[in-house]
């Protein structure tokens, strides 16, 4: 019986090193070397500190800043740990609102959304990914449409020229990748740190 088994287990431990230790490890050294940026999260410093990924968002409020697509992630209430409450951009919770199209809930929320930015800019339609989550809940960019909407607002609150905010808004899209994949995006955690440099 032994004979039978041996074969079986051999094959089962040499699967399990190669798939479960020699691949994961071959691929995490290529990934160093190829691509260490990414590899290492794409993580973003200023004045040689972390503050941020060019892959999460982040919850930006402030009127000065641009702000990123809402957030439907969730964590748990500070104040009773066995319910959870709304955490924008929680990376350790991805996830979407799951309201579907005929939920009134979503259908409040949305009109309350556009709503609040029409008395922003009211000259321009609403762009949708201002008022609608994603999948991840932590999308790091918007449409460059999104961003050009906000720049009122923000060009108000810093006291700088409208026409100097679109035209950094419009140098800081990014195009497809490899020119097909994806949408033109404006990351705006990288958006709200060359404003900053700009000055106020």
């Amino acid at each position: 019986m032994l004979r039978e088994i041996r074969p079986a287990l051999v094959f089962l431990i040499g699967l399990v090193a190669i798939t479960g230790l020699i691949y994961p490890l071959a691929m995490t050294g290529a990934a160093q070397v190829l691509f260490p940026y990414q590899a290492q999260g794409s993580l973003i410093e200023q004045d040689g500190k972390v503050i941020g990924s060019a892959l999460i968002g982040q919850q930006f409020t402030e009127a000065k800043y641009f702000h990123g697509r809402p957030s439907a992630t969730t964590g748990p209430d500070p104040q009773d740990s066995s319910k959870t409450g709304p955490a924008p951009y929680n990376a350790s919770n991805s996830m979407g609102s799951n309201l579907g199209p005929t939920s009134k809930v979503l259908a409040e929320r949305l009109a309350s959304g556009v709503e609040t930015l029409k008395k922003e800019n009211s000259s321009a339609a609403v762009p949708v990914d201002l008022v609608t989550t994603s999948g991840s809940g932590l999308d790091p960019d918007i449409s460059p449409a999104a961003a050009l909407f906000q720049v009122p607002r923000v060009a108000k609150a810093r006291g700088l020229p409208e026409a100097r905010l679109r035209s950094l808004v419009e140098g800081m899209v990014a195009t497809r990748s490899l020119g097909f994949l994806g949408e033109p995006r404006v990351n705006v955690l990288q958006l709200n740190l060359a404003m900053d440099k700009m000055g106020s």
